[in-house]
């Protein structure tokens, strides 16, 4: 069951008991896992980013190699990391193991989009457990890879690893461009779908994208993904820091 091939057992489903199961476990470990490490220095945070990076390589090498062994090298959507979420692949590269602009580039898109992406997948994880079944290599390694992406995102945010700006976003936007013509060019060649800008993905918000914006539609996801995702997590962490701040000022008045 755990190296089967897609759809030869039961999968295990959306918002199924094995989704829900997934869910829970996902969440809790990444609650404890923020909680033992929330005081953590930049230092320990760049390595944590490092071990975390060099995971997540080596479970996607294994996602790649199973799906050539099993024999669906011929389509690409299975196995090319050209997705959004797939980013953390080389977000953390650049994060972790760079330095100077390359490392804002890493460190942005891990401190926003990450977390974007990591939570979307967790309540829609349409690309794993609709195939296969939940004690499956690929369902537990989406939800690990992007438990990760969560956990690390939120380090780095309530550690203040990083200070987002909003000059920032040229940063994250490159990056998504740079991956999105990539895939673009994938797509065009293998006929795929990477990083969903090229054909329409039934029965997601995607779907409503692609019967309104016709022709423009690659451009259209491209620009919504390499601008909102960021651009939410950024105001999110505006509102939050001026919620606590006024929860210190209130006590410290109170107090006095």
């Amino acid at each position: 069951m755990f190296f089967s091939k897609p759809n030869e057992i039961e999968a295990c489903g959306m918002y199924s008991y094995g989704h829900l199961i997934l869910f829970t476990i996902t969440f809790i470990l990444i609650c404890i896992a923020l909680f033992l490490s929330r005081k953590m220095n930049k230092e320990q945070v760049k390595k944590t980013i490092k071990y975390a990076t060099i995971i997540v390589w080596i479970l996607e090498i294994i996602k790649i190699i199973f799906n050539i062994v099993i024999g669906n090298i011929s389509n690409p959507n299975t196995y090319i990391p050209l997705y959004f979420c797939s980013l953390i692949l080389y977000a953390g590269i650049l994060s972790g193991f760079c330095s100077g602009t390359l490392k804002r580039v890493g460190d942005v898109f891990l401190s926003t989009g990450g977390i974007v992406a990591g939570i979307c997948f967790l309540i829609y994880p349409s690309t794993s457990i609709t195939i296969y079944p939940i004690f499956h290599y690929i369902s537990i390694q989406s939800f690990v890879l992007h438990g990760i992406m969560i956990y690390i995102g939120i380090l780095m945010n309530i550690t203040d690893y990083i200070e987002i700006k909003l000059s920032d976003i040229k940063y994250y936007f490159t990056l998504i461009l740079l991956i999105s013509i990539i895939a673009y060019i994938f797509n065009l060649i293998f006929d795929s779908n990477l990083m969903f800008i090229s054909k329409n993905f039934p029965g997601t918000i995607i779907e409503i994208i692609y019967n309104n914006t016709g022709i423009f539609f690659s451009i259209i996801m491209i620009i919504i993904q390499a601008t909102l995702p960021f651009l939410f997590m950024y105001f999110l962490r505006k509102v939050c820091k001026c919620i606590i701040i006024n929860n210190l000022n209130n006590k410290y008045i109170d107090s006095y």
